[in-house]
């Protein structure tokens, strides 16, 4: 925090309110030029009060013990200032003031709700998620860098003003590993994430108002990218003899026909195979990314994946060959080149895939879809399973005949 200052001590007395010429002695602190006045409940006779020196004239006793005491506050006075600035910490009159009295409140700041948030949330939130986290923050102590050259700043000093200045600065940062700009979604995320944080200070009083209480965030919708019904075909007649492409068209087929996410395939064992009411061969575990359980009748595409692979692997062993989440993206790129497919192709799309081509859009309920992705809210799933076009058409379309049977029949009776 900036702790270059300008600080003077002043004493004088109230002569306008002096009684039998007796008037409170004040001390002023001035710390760059704004100022506060504290009474020493001290009194001292206005006749020989000395403003130049600001201390009692003469050598009496009750001269001697006054200017002793205007010394010693004096000292302590200019001692709490010094450690102000030792402790990097925000000086003001006020402040001052308050140490000085020992009033003062504990001011908590931006690094102290981070160190909190993060420790308390260490074992309630995703390895994922915590560095989404840590990489919110990093880019919050940047902008203090920035905008105010501190490392720091108190929470009672976050305001309307430091919101859309973070939020101003994220929007024309562009990170090393980026091509560009940080994408709006992205932004409000990383403004979500200090919201949360502000949340957790505000709950537990560490600061007085909300800065956040005029900010309104704003989402864009987007549509989430999927695979249609003859990409993923092109996809599951690849015939390769390269072996890293060949792995990786399985465990992207097997996503697509179960919707289970990367994460939670690499933690995949034979005892994940657990059989189901139906007496069929089910997945069942849970989600890494929220803990949530869940179960997934194993369709015959993925069961022919799973048998490829059973015997190269024991029963604490992974079900299905592990690949870091870059390369599984990277080869993904080679593998819709030889397929002709122009979408970015990820391993995420496989789970859109399975919300959308391979379920919804084979009339799968949207409440069978959600619990079948391991969503907790019905709007989640909403997002990334879309009813797509195609079955809006086949819907239409059986709606048009039904209308053309009924007006026949009607026909028929006339």
């Amino acid at each position: 925090m900036k702790t270059n200052s300008t600080f003077s001590t002043l004493f004088w007395v109230y002569s306008k309110r002096a009684k039998n010429n007796q008037a409170t002695i004040y001390a002023r602190i001035t710390i760059n030029s704004k100022r506060v006045n504290i009474s020493l409940k001290k009194k001292a006779d206005i006749t020989l009060w000395d403003s130049s020196r600001q201390r009692v004239k003469g050598n009496s006793k009750t001269a001697r013990i006054t200017n002793l005491y205007l010394d010693e506050v004096q000292s302590l006075l200019f001692s709490h200032y010094k450690d102000l600035k030792l402790e990097h910490k925000t000086i003001s009159p006020q402040i001052l003031k308050s140490r000085f009295l020992g009033e003062e409140k504990i001011q908590y700041s931006l690094l102290d709700i981070i160190t909190f948030f993060n420790d308390k949330m260490s074992n309630k939130l995703s390895p994922k998620t915590l560095c989404h986290y840590n990489t919110s923050q990093n880019y919050i102590l940047s902008f203090l860098k920035k905008e105010y050259k501190e490392d720091d700043r108190f929470l009672r000093d976050l305001d309307y003003k430091f919101v859309i200045g973070f939020e101003n600065y994220l929007r024309g940062y562009r990170p090393k590993h980026y091509l560009g700009k940080i994408g709006n979604n992205a932004v409000m995320k990383h403004i979500q994430r200090l919201r949360r944080m502000i949340n957790l200070a505000l709950d537990m009083e560490w600061i007085d108002k909300d800065p956040f209480v005029k900010f309104k965030a704003k989402l864009e919708k987007r549509e989430r990218d999927f695979l249609t019904k003859k990409e993923l075909e092109q996809i599951e007649s690849l015939a390769t003899q390269i072996t890293r492409l060949d792995i990786v068209r399985d465990l992207f087929i097997f996503s697509c026909y179960t919707g289970i996410a990367y994460v939670d395939i690499m933690t995949l064992t034979s005892k994940n195979i657990i059989e189901g009411i139906d007496s069929e061969n089910w997945i069942m575990a849970n989600r890494t990314k929220t803990g949530t359980p869940f179960k997934i009748p194993l369709l015959t595409k993925a069961k022919v994946i799973i048998s490829k692979y059973s015997s190269k692997t024991d029963e604490n062993s992974s079900l299905l060959p592990k690949l870091s989440n870059q390369k599984l993206n990277s080869y993904l790129k080679e593998i819709a080149d030889l397929c002709g497919i122009e979408k970015n192709l990820t391993f995420h799309m496989a789970r859109h895939t399975f919300a959308t081509t391979v379920t919804l859009s084979n009339g799968v309920p949207l409440e069978t879809v959600s619990k079948l992705l391991g969503h907790t809210k019905l709007a989640t799933t909403q997002i990334y399973a879309r009813v797509v076009e195609q079955k809006v058409s086949d819907d239409m379309n059986l709606l048009r005949a039904k209308i053309e049977v009924q007006k026949s029949t009607l026909t028929i009776v006339k």
